[in-house]
């Protein structure tokens, strides 16, 4: 006797091999295209948009299916323009030595610094945090598992919603981040993972030609 309620399986549409390969270059060549933007518009993008784009990151499995992800969206102007005040002086700290050389090396070929009007610019900021403690049920503390695990997989479904929309997007993480519990009122307890900024390229947007450098499938993948 099974001690929980088990459904049946759901299972996706039949389609011939030819078919699901199809679709997979298909979503390949989508995903292909999206670039981390730093430079966006104020035209505005509608809350259902961002509302599907979280829905969507929700889905993503997780440990224990606990789920350890909370989602701050932000639109407010003066939200945002205190993110990127406390943003920028950490950026600052970072640039000007916290670093370190090899990482100041690494990042040169972006072409990136502390003047971050992005997070300004763009219509919204989706601040992701890690939820040490939770579970499936408002009101739960439970431990969770897996946490960084499952919040990386539902930002990056978060992201590839966001990039079917048609919109821009950038994964901006300052550091140390945690002056976005307190922007944000999040627990201590949770931990801020990164800043999704999504919203419109702006016309004069560029993308370092460093950036375009992806690795072969030769490269990242071994065959057993």
């Amino acid at each position: 006797m099974q001690e929980h309620e088990m459904l049946p399986w759901q299972h996706a549409p039949e389609r011939s091999d030819a078919d699901r390969a199809s679709h997979a270059q298909a979503f390949y060549e989508m995903m292909r295209t999206r670039r981390s933007c730093r430079a966006f518009s104020k035209r505005p993008v509608p809350r259902d948009v961002i509302e599907v784009a979280i829905r969507t990151a929700g889905t993503a499995p997780s440990g224990a299916n606990h789920q350890p992800w909370h989602f701050a969206a932000i639109s407010c102007p003066e939200t945002k323009a205190t993110i990127r005040v406390a943003a920028e002086e950490e950026e600052r700290q970072f640039y000007s030595g916290r670093a370190g050389n090899h990482w100041l090396q690494a990042l040169r070929p972006l072409g990136t610094d502390a003047q971050k009007p992005y997070l300004e610019d763009a219509p919204w900021l989706i601040v992701a945090f890690a939820q040490r403690r939770g579970g499936p049920v408002p009101g739960d503390d439970l431990q969770n598992y897996y946490v960084m695990e499952s919040v990386g997989i539902a930002c990056g479904l978060l992201l590839a919603t966001l990039h079917q929309a048609g919109l821009a997007t950038l994964t901006h993480t300052p550091n140390p981040m945690r002056f976005l519990n307190r922007v944000c009122a999040r627990p201590d307890q949770e931990k801020p993972v990164m800043i999704i900024v999504a919203g419109h390229a702006a016309a004069d947007a560029t993308v370092p030609a460093h950036a375009l450098r992806k690795k072969p499938l030769e490269q990242i993948t071994s065959w057993i």
